[in-house]
């Protein structure tokens, strides 16, 4: 089948149980990772911006040729890039510096105009907190009001979750056959924890908020690490708009190390090649496996790809 372009190839990754590290870990039951790190923009934000730019140009909220804006930490940014230049719209990527640049270039190189924000006081480079956050939000309104441009608004924007309820949950079951019994997701803008709960809650399956530990807010904690390495997400922020009303089984916190030793287990026992996200759903996963979900089927997201964690101490010897 020949596709008409490559947004048209967004979706329908593999599913592939990880049978060999459940293994190792001396787990019971199975995890299953679904490849979202092999779309096109090599994560699962290629799917949320799909959704989100066809949406808004059948609705007429996005003009024919308009600007589209975004605050990101690279990876939603990517999939717009790709889809606006599709679809012919120019795209601002409003991003912290605290990302590594990896995500910059990629966006820049799709033909997206990339502006920077400087960190808060304080900040790691590597590590994006919530005070980073806000000033890529006060940046980015500013560009949006300045380009007379469309916002594709990702923590707001229910098209967000929408695609991972319609699209991503559809997938999991389906591939599965029916058989996960829980899912874990860590939670940036919440679109993929909620969509995918919206979806499969009703059909028995239960859904885990993943967070950093130091800033598990969802859990109701209070924040003592702001900083954490897992870049995009876990920006300790207790009212997201996608969660709201969503049933959650449950809240588990990772640290930044143990998200790093899974990404490598993950590369070195199964050949997938995943971010810090990636490696954070997996501890937690393992964690669910070793607890509340003993025996049952864990699905997660491999999110992103490891290449855009390159200049990060993610591989910096990874043994």
């Amino acid at each position: 089948m020949i596709l008409g372009s490559v947004v048209e190839a967004i979706g329908n990754t593999p599913l592939v149980a990880l049978d060999r590290l459940t293994a190792a870990l001396g787990l019971e039951g199975r995890i299953l990772a679904k490849l979202d790190n092999l779309l096109p923009g090599y994560s699962k934000k290629d799917r949320a911006a799909r959704t989100i730019i066809e949406t808004a140009r059948a609705d007429g909220r996005l003009r024919p040729g308009q600007t589209v804006v975004e605050l990101t930490s690279g990876n939603m940014g990517t999939g717009l890039a790709i889809t606006c230049a599709v679809l012919g719209h120019p795209f601002v990527a409003v991003m912290s510096a605290g990302n590594s640049p990896e995500r910059a270039r990629m966006m820049a190189a799709l033909g997206a105009e990339v502006v920077l924000v400087a960190q808060a006081p304080g900040g790691v480079q590597g590590r994006v907190s919530g005070a980073d956050l806000a000033l890529v939000e006060a940046e980015t309104q500013s560009v949006t009001a300045a380009r007379d441009a469309f916002r594709a608004d990702q923590f707001h924007n229910s098209d967000n979750l929408l695609a991972h309820e319609v699209q991503t949950a559809d997938e999991l079951w389906s591939q599965s056959t029916g058989s996960i019994t829980a899912f874990a997701d860590f939670v940036g803008s919440g679109g993929t924890l909620a969509g995918v709960t919206r979806a499969l809650a009703p059909r028995g399956v239960r859904c885990y908020a993943l967070e950093p530990e130091g800033a598990a807010v969802l859990a109701g904690r209070p924040v003592t690490a702001p900083d954490h390495p897992i870049q995009g997400g876990g920006y300790a922020m207790a009212d997201l708009s996608h969660l709201k009303g969503v049933p959650l089984a449950g809240h588990l916190a990772v640290t930044g190390g143990e998200a790093r030793a899974m990404a490598r287990r993950l590369a070195r026992t199964e050949g997938v090649f995943g971010g810090y996200s990636a490696g954070a759903n997996l501890a937690g996963a393992a964690r669910l496996l070793q607890g509340p979900e003993r025996g049952g089927t864990v699905a997660i997201i491999v999110c992103d790809s490891g290449l855009k964690y390159l200049s990060t101490d993610l591989w910096e010897d990874p043994r």
